[in-house]
């Protein structure tokens, strides 16, 4: 019996084995476009263009680095990296994961690890700098239940835990064509590749 194709074909000319990633299958380019394309919330949320996952995640590295002002670069670069395997599996709301189940970590974790290990990061990060990173992740989503997916502040404490007012009246989610997106995390990707 023939198996079914596993691999995707990048714009790069890359050909990316999902079951089996290697880093040599990585570049930054496919991840920033894919990710400026990937509407988080299920493309539910107010606005003229979607919220990327390429706009979440340079939020998230902001936030890490105001959160974690002395964190080497390499962990801003992770901070960056946190939903790349996003580009190629998309970005499931946490009730589909959950449906999944852990079929969808062990896949997440594959691409997480071929990924980092092209750019430099080791395989799994500190669990420390993860929770950091996840910390950031969880007031990125707040911002973004509250200001554009029609989340009440309340409905979004329940989900993603009471938030600091003082951060939360600071930062605004920015909506913006994907290729300007796009542009910007490749920018943001060499910026901290060249601080290593």
């Amino acid at each position: 019996m023939k198996q079914p194709r596993a691999w995707q074909r990048m714009l790069s000319g890359r050909r990316l084995d999902l079951l089996d990633p290697t880093p040599v299958d990585i570049e930054i380019a496919d991840i920033a476009h894919g990710l400026a394309f990937v509407a988080r919330w299920n493309g539910q949320t107010r606005g003229d263009f979607a919220y990327s996952v390429a706009e979440h995640s340079l939020l998230v590295t902001d936030i890490f680095a105001q959160q974690q002002p002395s964190a080497p670069v390499k962990w801003q670069l992770a901070a960056l990296l946190h939903d790349a395997p996003e580009y190629v599996i998309g970005d499931m709301i946490s009730p589909v994961k959950a449906a999944v189940g852990r079929d969808y970590g062990a896949l997440d974790d594959r691409l997480t690890a071929a990924i980092h290990l092209r750019f430099g990061l080791p395989a799994q990060i500190p669990v420390t700098v993860k929770r950091q990173i996840k910390r950031a992740d969880k007031l990125s989503a707040w911002l973004e239940a509250v200001q554009i997916a029609g989340f009440t502040k309340a409905e979004a404490d329940k989900f993603f835990g009471k938030q600091d007012p003082a951060l939360t009246e600071k930062l605004t989610i920015r909506l913006r064509p994907p290729m300007e997106v796009r542009d910007e995390f490749t920018a943001r990707h060499k910026q901290l590749m060249d601080a290593l």
